[in-house]
């Protein structure tokens, strides 16, 4: 897997940030070589969701099996039951196409694999301008309940805390701002050695 020299960039950030339009944006500008990178989940799919496309949906006995293997860059037990990781096998797919890989990925995920390849990653956390700010956007969604936009409240404060830790913060004030800023940021790593 460490043959290619592909660049792994790590978009990080509390639910509600935008990091999830910035990745769309990144993987638009065809002069970056970007491919995204799909999760695997042991829950069901939700919605409109499709498997190898949004994330691979496997069994929670199969998941397991993926972690005694080593199969896993990274991954999580988000809830009870509830993992979410990043396979190898993943990676070594984009990397076999000559791509460099994308991820739009959480705050623990995203720091671990900058800590397994610290050179080839481009770490940025997407900051909102404020928790209000926040929860106004989680509201405008109308996807969840006042009870899971609380806790995504609450676990955004924790996120936040970690943003020092990353190599780069976008401050999303301003969409179009924040775009032009990550083009930059992708732009530039990719030129470095």
């Amino acid at each position: 897997m460490k043959d290619f020299k592909g660049k792994l960039f790590v978009f990080s950030a509390p639910s509600g940030s935008g990091k999830t339009t910035i990745v769309r944006h990144l993987l638009q500008q065809e002069q970056f070589q970007l491919e995204f990178s799909i999760s695997a989940t042991s829950r069901e799919p939700r919605g409109e969701e499709i498997d190898g496309k949004d994330y691979y949906f496997i069994s929670l006995p199969e998941f397991k099996n993926h972690i005694k293997n080593d199969d896993f860059l990274e991954w999580e037990e988000v809830y009870r039951d509830n993992f979410y990781g990043t396979l190898k096998s993943e990676v070594a797919r984009i990397w076999a196409q000559g791509k460099h890989v994308i991820f739009d990925i959480d705050v623990a995920g995203g720091l671990r694999i900058k800590k397994k390849f610290p050179d080839q990653t481009l770490a940025v956390f997407v900051k909102p301008p404020s928790i209000d700010e926040l929860k106004i956007r989680l509201k405008k969604r109308k996807t969840e309940s006042e009870e899971k936009i609380n806790m995504r409240i609450a676990k955004a404060s924790v996120e936040l805390a970690t943003a020092p830790q990353f190599d780069k913060i976008i401050k999303n004030y301003d969409l179009d701002v924040a775009l032009k800023e990550a083009e930059q940021l992708v732009g530039d790593f990719l030129n470095k050695d």
